[in-house]
């Protein structure tokens, strides 16, 4: 990376395909950005960088680089591919780490103390979020190799496409609550009609909502 395009990253702050870490913390949280990235739509990660963008700098590559594996060979599952890039930037060394979007999604969180169900997170703005169960199975046929979906177009859709219409977004809840059933159906409903890329799946201030596509 040219040091004019890593100091624009810099300047633009963090979003949705940059998080700045000061320090190399544990391989869990390392772990969690690496798998958002690969969920979403790819971004970097950079090392030596505090949040207000004030250059910090790592004290040993070796030991950090090391820990990066780590994350992602035993804390992601399945393990998150990676590329790795040291720069010197205004005498301070900086560590890049470069996350392509995925084609084995989604990618999961390994708890050590497995306390709970391992987690899958996604890219939203400047923040790792936890996916939703909507967004975990419209990633698992986001990949190049799903199989093509086929849907039947009946009464509830029909409901929905007209409500849509008029009224532009809908979440799961006020579709389960449009057409009068299970919030499971509701969700499976919605998550097909994604994947037939007849309706879009949005995030936007911590809400989750559809909208025709």
């Amino acid at each position: 990376m040219y040091l004019v395009e890593l100091n624009e990253i810099i300047e633009n702050g963090e979003n949705d395909s940059v998080e700045f870490k000061r320090k190399f913390s544990s391989p869990e949280k390392i772990a969690k950005a690496m798998c958002a990235f690969a969920n979403t739509s790819g971004g970097k990660i950079i090392f030596g960088i505090d949040d207000d963008k004030s250059i910090v700098g790592v004290e040993s590559e070796k030991g950090e680089l090391e820990l990066i594996s780590t994350a992602a060979k035993f804390y992601c599952e399945p393990e998150v591919e990676f590329d790795t890039e040291i720069i010197l930037f205004r005498n301070k060394d900086l560590v890049i780490v470069d996350i392509p979007e995925s084609s084995n999604k989604p990618h999961r969180i390994i708890l050590e103390d497995d306390s709970d169900e391992n987690r899958v997170y996604v890219r939203f703005n400047d923040k790792s979020i936890l996916a939703s169960k909507e967004t975990i199975r419209i990633l698992k046929n986001s990949n190049v190799s799903s199989p093509p979906v086929q849907i039947y177009i009946g009464e509830i859709e029909k409901a929905l496409f007209e409500f849509l219409n008029e009224n532009k977004k809908i979440t799961v809840k006020g579709f389960k609550k449009l057409v009068n059933i299970s919030e499971r159906r509701a969700s499976r409903t919605l998550v097909n009609l994604v994947k037939a890329k007849v309706i879009r799946h949005h995030f936007l201030d911590n809400e989750e909502f559809y909208t025709l596509a």
